[in-house]
């Protein structure tokens, strides 16, 4: 239909009327943001209407405002290459427009001029267009609009906006003109209203590939950004942070050891449970830190220990904020810091668990936060293979020692849980036996670790658990709700290849127990059964909808809530399967 629809409208943009124009421009924008590329054999016939409605002088300000507004759509929706022919032509009516007297129709002309110079001079793919000689025109007038202080608040943001794009794609073009330009951005920072458009501008050039000269603005500006992370706008301390993060990556050789401490002495108190993504963000900027300026973060490690800390025990703490603490104890731990060492940061993780001795059956902190501290010690093991295996020796003997409390048992199951995934135990040859001791435990948290624990272990090491498993699952009817928990990790976590060989018997001892009056069980198995079908769905699922058909209605329900794990939240083989069976 496109190629119809262009037919129609061609002659339509060169009618005298602005509605018929401007309708045609609508339709345009819808075409263009329903069906991205769809336009792009027709660029040819639709620039002179583009052109001929931002030149006409009999033209409304709504009529150019929503030709901008559809040429900023065209350009984003489609390959820099198509426009590359009729650079020449567009250009010099959309720079006349940031020049404009009327403040919307500059602003959208900067925003459309920001997207022509990432079209004009692509940075992430290879490209043959020359793009110098458009660097005149392009500039002069969007520096005209950066250094004018009476204007628009939203034509000083795309002003600061569309310069950091023409620096990031065009910056090895401008020569003296450079310096000057960054310093403009030096005194926008410290405008309050245009500080947060102009540190995201500052990140963008700082990450350009063209390696921009950022050094005359450095010494002043970082003091400046260290300043905002003290600020009350969250907005601003996180794109703040992002800045930082990557001046300290691609200028470490021009930042001297007194800008750096400016910023650290900001960060211990954005370390707060209160926000875990502000939080998340300053962790990342640490683990940034202690790998390009490891002998820095001896100065700050005390106060930033002490909040990071109370994260991992904090029942809050999870996904990305849980990942980068466990990014930054790895690379803190390879700093070599004094007092930071290995033991020491083990020492720290584990005290809270420790020091609460063997009073009672309860936990003393919450679930959550055992799972976050086994993490974060089986990551520091991982850091350090050399101090792994004592590690693991004394988590195995805390978990025989009778004089361990519930809480010690815990912890040493999940930290055997996170090693185990990835590192083959079998070295540890009573940890099968201890495993199996503990799902007597008068501790329902010791035996639900130990569960955990013995699947994970699996996963490391299946010739040697899996097969045990499923005979302990056949053989052991008061531990089985607990070995089927088991198997339901070493399904969820093998790999599929290295399950492939144990489907069989892991489909014919599931459906051996999908009939167990015990609901809890049932549930079990169902899980199991719906997340193995992911192994290899061509074959599993028409297997299992044949079970919707056969056994008693206790079967028939186990398979209907199994369909229901095979439904998960990323794309899937088993997506276009499912279409058939359901609804």
């Amino acid at each position: 239909q496109v190629p119809n629809i262009i037919k129609a409208l061609h002659k339509q943009l060169k009618e005298k009327s602005i509605k018929s124009r401007q309708g045609c421009f609508s339709l345009l924008t819808e075409l263009a943001s329903v069906l991205p590329g769809c336009l792009a054999d027709h660029i040819p016939a639709l620039i002179p209407g583009i052109v001929f409605s931002l030149a006409d002088k009999s033209s409304s300000s709504n009529m150019r405002i929503d030709t901008l507004s559809f040429l900023h759509v065209l350009l984003c929706n489609h390959q820099p290459e198509v426009f590359h022919p009729h650079v020449k032509a567009l250009l010099p009516s959309v720079v006349t427009c940031i020049g404009d007297p009327f403040y919307k129709i500059t602003s959208e002309a900067l925003l459309v001029t920001q997207q022509l110079v990432k079209v004009i001079r692509p940075l992430d793919k290879p490209y043959t267009f020359d793009a110098k000689p458009y660097v005149k025109d392009l500039f002069p007038g969007t520096l005209k609009r950066l250094k004018a202080a009476d204007i628009d608040q939203e034509v000083k943001e795309r002003a600061i906006s569309c310069m950091g794009q023409i620096i990031y794609n065009l910056g090895d073009h401008l020569s003296t003109d450079l310096q000057p330009t960054l310093k403009i951005f030096l005194e926008r920072l410290k405008n309050e209203i245009t500080r947060l458009t102009t540190v995201k501008a500052l990140t963008l050039i700082a990450s350009s590939p063209l390696k921009i000269d950022l050094r005359p603005i450095l010494g002043e500006g970082l003091p400046i950004l260290a300043s905002f992370l003290r600020k009350n706008q969250r907005a601003l301390k996180l794109s703040t942070l992002n800045a930082l993060d990557i001046l300290v990556k691609n200028y470490s050789d021009s930042l001297k050891p007194a800008m750096i401490e400016a910023v650290l002495t900001e960060l211990p108190v954005l370390i707060t449970e209160n926000d875990m993504h502000v939080s998340q963000v300053t962790i990342m900027f640490l683990t940034t830190l202690a790998k390009v300026y490891p002998s820095c973060i001896s100065k700050i490690s005390g106060s930033v220990l002490a909040e990071i800390f109370q994260l991992v025990h904090s029942p809050l703490l999870q996904g990305g904020a849980l990942n980068a603490i466990i990014d930054f104890f790895q690379a803190l731990v390879l700093t070599k810091t004094a007092a930071m060492g290995y033991p020491e940061l083990v020492k720290q993780l584990t005290a809270p668990v420790y020091s609460s001795g063997s009073a009672g059956a309860s936990l003393t902190l919450h679930k959550q936060a055992y799972h976050s501290i086994a993490k974060c010690v089986a990551a520091l093991s991982s850091a350090c293979p050399k101090e792994a295996p004592a590690t693991v020796n004394q988590f195995v003997q805390d978990v025989k020692s009778p004089k361990s409390s519930p809480a010690v048992q815990v912890l040493a199951f999940l930290f055997l849980a996170e090693v185990g995934r990835t590192t083959n135990l079998s070295a540890q040859r009573e940890l099968r036996a201890v495993i199996l001791e503990a799902f007597s435990s008068p501790s329902e948290e010791v035996k639900s670790a130990a569960s955990y624990a013995l699947g994970n272990v699996s996963v490391g090491n299946l010739k040697e658990y899996l097969p045990f498993m499923l005979k302990e699952i056949g053989s052991q009817p008061k531990r089985q709700y607990l070995l089927l928990h088991s198997l339901k990790e070493v399904i969820s976590c093998s790999p599929a290849d290295s399950l492939m060989p144990y489907v069989e018997d892991i489909w014919a001892l599931l459906f051996k127990h999908c009939e167990c009056t015990e609901e809890g069980t049932r549930n079990v198995v169902a899980e199991c059964l719906g997340k193995l079908t992911l192994v290899n769905p061509a074959e599993l699922l028409p297997r299992l909808r044949k079970q919707l058909s056969a056994g008693s209605p206790h079967a028939r329900s186990t398979v209907v809530t199994a369909i229901k794990f095979t439904i998960t939240d990323q794309p899937q083989p088993i997506d276009a399967l499912l279409k058939g069976c359901i609804g």
